[in-house]
């Protein structure tokens, strides 16, 4: 065959063709020159017809990669956007900054932009002793925790929120003690809480307190001596008051000096009568009394304490003027102001079994 062309059985076969059709016998030479081994012609094996024909050798084709790792690469970025970010962030958190610390805006002008709620004994004027300093001052430098702590100094206030309104006003609220009792020092006399804080009368208060009065405090004694103090006297009011009877009102003085031995002094119609009541037990010694106070006024005239401190005896102790029977009162009788406690020329014992002897006794 000529040229580069590839002779094939196929082609074998359509040349046979050709000549029989035209007749022609091709000459035995050209046929054993035909005849060809299909091993020597190396050809591909037409059954596989999966495999391409022409096959071309693989090679590597190069590429061309940057200086870092794409997963390094998009971290990176990402900082980037968040230094960005932070960096844009900052720049205006500093203008405002910049605003709010030097712009007339907020500026506390007066006296007038500083709001008070809350009180009713507290005066304005102590609420602007504190809060004074502040006019003319920029809100946002205000302290507002140092100016909380100065307000609770103030006696009555128990507790204190100082806020900013912006742009140029203050508001403070205030919690004011609930007083409790009268505290009698030297000749003054002053209102304390159930902590025992004490606190001086409002000049214009619209309450009207009705209290017993606490005698036997001391101006130097301290807090913590006060609190205790007003632990026993609010344990007695609450015991007297716990069966809804409201025995606390009958009551015009408490002496605490001494906590083994707290000593009331009753209001009675026919006359103050001191009433030993011991540590303990308030409600029901208080209702011994209460039984027995019109059969002991039946034999004196007037008393002047009983103590009820012992379980199985009562001590009363009239005046002077209780020798003889009282005689029947004419008219109602007042209310007499309570007074100290005098010393007895005559006591009486009444034990547990309801027998009762006088026992006069003289005393220089």
């Amino acid at each position: 065959m000529a040229g580069n062309e590839r002779f094939t059985r196929e082609d074998e076969s359509e040349s046979r063709r050709r000549g029989t059709r035209a007749g022609v016998q091709p000459p035995d030479d050209d046929l054993r020159e035909l005849e060809v081994d299909a091993r020597d012609l190396d050809l591909p094996d037409l059954d596989n017809e999966a495999e391409p024909q022409f096959l071309r050798g693989q090679r590597r084709v190069s590429v061309r990669r940057g200086p870092l790792p794409k997963k390094t690469a998009n971290r990176l970025k990402y900082v980037a956007l968040v230094a960005l970010a932070a960096g844009v962030l900052g720049t205006v958190a500093f203008a405002v900054y910049r605003y709010g610390a030097h712009s007339w805006r907020f500026r506390v002008e007066s006296g007038d932009s500083i709001e008070l709620n809350g009180n009713q004994n507290v005066t304005r004027a102590q609420v602007m002793e504190v809060m004074g300093g502040d006019i003319g001052r920029n809100v946002f430098f205000v302290p507002l925790e140092e100016r909380k702590k100065q307000l609770e100094e103030i006696p009555w206030v128990e507790s204190a929120a100082v806020m900013r309104l912006l742009p140029d006003r203050l508001r403070v609220e205030v919690k004011e003690r609930t007083p409790v009792a009268f505290v009698q020092l030297g000749s003054k006399i002053l209102l304390a809480d159930a902590h025992g804080v004490l606190m001086d009368l409002p000049p214009r208060s619209q309450n009207k307190y009705s209290f017993p009065v606490i005698v036997g405090a001391s101006d130097a004694e301290p807090l913590s001596t006060r609190a205790a103090r007003m632990k026993i006297y609010n344990a007695l009011v609450r015991e007297l008051d716990s069966d809804g009877s409201n025995y606390s009102k009958d009551l015009s003085e408490v002496d605490l000096s001494d906590p083994d031995d707290v000593k009331v002094t009753v209001a009675d119609p026919a006359g103050a009568v001191l009433l030993h009541l011991g540590s303990s037990s308030f409600l029901e010694r208080y209702k011994t009394y209460i039984t027995h106070a019109a059969e002991w006024r039946a034999q004196y005239r007037k008393l002047e304490s009983v103590d009820l401190r012992f379980d199985r005896q009562i001590i009363v102790n009239p005046d002077s003027r209780s020798a003889a029977p009282a005689p029947p009162p004419a008219s109602s009788p007042t209310v007499q102001p309570a007074r100290t406690t005098t010393r007895p020329k005559a006591r009486a014992k009444v034990k547990s079994n309801g027998k009762r002897a006088a026992e006069p006794t003289h005393r220089d």
